[in-house]
């Protein structure tokens, strides 16, 4: 009985030990979880274009901040990067975009002068001081909102007729069909709407069919995008529509102006390569024409004490070589 009390004691002691072991190690893995820096950043939408300060903060206020720095986070480099460096000026310079690291009174704060959609972060800050339990911020990413310009062009067409398709003015002949789409490139998928210049209706819908064609659907119409979270941001784009005779020759319609257009591309396409074929082929004939070279048609050195030097008694007028 003694000796299995004794064993008792020592398995409660082992188990004692292991738990104030793991309860060390929590509380040592909490200590170092909770971060002391931080990134502020704005708490308003951001427009592209607009200014942007971040300030790096020590929460627990144990740190000296002039041992802090910012860094970015390259997305080409898979890196992060001091912004107060030589390498900072690089990327400045590289991917056009301007940040201004500035100390004042203890703050360390990051002044970015224009903000465009690729410099949006991830930001963080960073101690230089190795004591510290962690030394850096969790990373800060700026959302930014941002909107290209409207683009409007024929519905149904492939890409190289669409870029050519890009209009302002359109000339449809009476009875015929015409669907109209919009787009742009934005943060966020933009809400889009149709609307007449001189009439009320509005059409949610970045599309806009125009079947039989009559004359009093010609005038200026207006496609408009605008963003769902910032309604402030809104581009917009405005076409004409003039409804020709309906036998009005072909060229006269803008997809006729189109087709001409496409046409003559192609065919100054099609004679540039029909000329350097023709010169890539004229200069091998040029040289399969010349023929290889033959060595044995090389006249060969005579040397002095070979017999070749020797005078010869035959009618040989060529001189020695």
């Amino acid at each position: 009985m003694v000796r299995s009390f004794s064993e008792t004691q020592k398995s409660r002691s082992f188990k004692m030990k292991g738990y104030i072991f793991i309860t060390v190690l929590a509380f040592n893995f909490l200590q170092r979880s909770s971060a002391s820096l931080e990134v502020n950043g704005p708490t308003e939408p951001i427009l592209e274009g607009q200014d942007v300060t971040l300030e790096c903060v020590d929460t627990e206020s144990q740190l000296n901040m002039s041992t802090v720095h910012f860094e970015r986070f390259s997305k080409y480099m898979k890196r992060w990067y001091r912004l107060e460096s030589d390498q900072a000026y690089f990327y400045r310079r590289c991917f056009l975009y301007d940040v201004d690291v500035r100390r004042e009174e203890g703050r360390l704060l990051l002044f970015i002068a224009s903000i465009q959609s690729w410099s949006e972060g991830p930001y963080r800050c960073v101690t230089e001081d190795s004591s510290a339990a962690d030394n850096s911020s969790q990373p800060l990413t700026i959302p930014i909102h941002y909107m290209r310009e409207v683009a409007v062009h024929r519905a149904g067409l492939g890409y190289l007729t669409r870029y050519f398709n890009s209009v302002q003015d359109l000339k449809i002949r009476l009875g015929d069909d015409v669907e109209l789409e919009c787009s742009t490139s934005a943060s966020e998928a933009p809400e889009y709407f149709w609307a007449k210049e001189g009439e009320d209706w509005l059409l949610p819908s970045n599309k806009l069919k125009l079947k039989k064609v009559r004359e009093q659907d010609g005038g200026r119409f207006t496609c408009s995008a605008q963003s769902p979270t910032v309604r402030s941001l809104m581009k917009k784009r405005t076409i004409s529509i003039t409804v020709l005779p309906e036998d009005a020759a072909w060229y006269e319609t803008t997809t006729g102006h189109i087709f001409l257009m496409v046409s003559g591309a192609v065919l100054v396409l099609l004679v540039v390569v029909i000329s350097m074929t023709t010169y890539l082929c004229r200069r091998a004939r040029q040289r399969k024409s010349k023929g290889p070279i033959d060595d044995r048609s090389q006249k060969k050195p005579i040397y002095r004490a070979s017999v070749e030097s020797l005078p010869s008694t035959a009618s040989d007028k060529q001189p020695l070589v």
